[in-house]
């Protein structure tokens, strides 16, 4: 099951109401009151860490939706899937010029509730011979070719991206979703480059960040399959948080001879008083807790390898 990939991290940044079994401390935001049915504001940024291999990473956005729970396979164009944005013209975007920086994509007021999944409708790669692709990636070795980057759920029945995400009124928090390079971008051994969506993750944080850096690693086991993991980033000093400022669910596959999932989470810089802490938790194992840590504006954080202990 060894994969070949290539290095790159991305993500989609969502503003929503109360997200992922956490109540964090947020930017604001309303729920709706009376007898209506309560809702809550959505906001959508995208953003990007830098890549070791690539120069370029396009990808043309038709649509974004979210999915309520029990409608996982509904089609794209279901209307009981939110629409949170829709381009006439697909928004191209080169996600490798976004490091540390987040543009904003769209709007849209919610019902309060869960939420299975975020889906990406992708523009379809032309077919006709020629034609140069709307969904592509370019290698730093060689800018100038234009690779397509294969997405065929992308055009059919949109990028899936996992939750769970529990949208409460009230509160206004921030998602990522965070495209990976160890998992997202798979090349095939006819050279193709494919996009896979379980890849791709969704993490949780407590405002959309305009000043920001990441903590990351990679979470490994050896001996039993964890399947997912939960990461959850809490702040440590004079702001002693019980919740998460960041978390999200992340999704194992086996390379190297063992389980293997990296993950990334995005903070506000730490303070002389303030820093982070990263716990991991799955089913079957012992619960991770790192050392408390720093993080730089701008900066990567690097846990590097957590290697999960099996539970008694």
């Amino acid at each position: 099951m060894t994969r070949t990939t290539r290095s790159f991290k991305t993500l989609i940044t969502l503003c929503i109401v109360t997200l992922a079994l956490y109540q964090l401390a947020g930017c604001g935001g309303g729920g709706g009151t009376g007898s209506a049915a309560p809702t809550g504001v959505l906001k959508l940024s995208i953003t990007d860490k830098p890549s070791d291999n690539y120069n370029s990473v396009v990808v043309a956005i038709s649509e974004v939706r979210a999915v309520p729970a029990g409608m996982d396979n509904a089609a794209d164009n279901d209307p009981g899937l939110p629409v949170v944005a829709h381009f006439n013209t697909p928004k191209v975007i080169d996600v490798m010029q976004l490091q540390f920086i987040q543009q904003a994509l769209g709007e849209i007021t919610l019902p309060a509730g869960s939420y299975s999944q975020i889906r990406l409708i992708l523009a379809p790669n032309p077919n006709g011979q020629g034609q140069a692709p709307v969904n592509y990636l370019t290698l730093k070795t060689d800018p100038s070719t234009l690779i397509p980057l294969k997405t065929p759920s992308g055009q059919q029945s949109g990028l899936k991206i996992l939750g769970p995400l529990q949208v409460k009124p009230g509160v206004t928090n921030a998602v990522a979703i965070d495209f990976d390079p160890n998992t997202a971008i798979v090349q095939r051994s006819n050279g193709d480059y494919n996009l896979k969506p379980t890849g791709i993750r969704l993490i949780q944080m407590a405002s959309v960040l305009t000043q920001y850096g990441t903590i990351g690693g990679t979470v490994s086991a050896t001996f039993k399959d964890f399947s997912s993991a939960t990461v959850s980033i809490k702040r440590r000093g004079a702001v002693n948080d019980t919740d998460p400022i960041a978390a999200g669910r992340i999704f194992s596959s086996y390379t190297s001879g063992k389980w293997q999932a990296p993950f990334t989470a995005f903070v506000p810089p730490s303070t002389q008083t303030i820093s982070y802490k990263a716990f991991v938790s799955a089913n079957g194992f012992k619960l991770y807790s790192s050392v408390a840590v720093p993080v730089v504006q701008g900066q990567l954080t690097d846990l590097s390898q957590i290697n999960l202990q099996p539970a008694p």
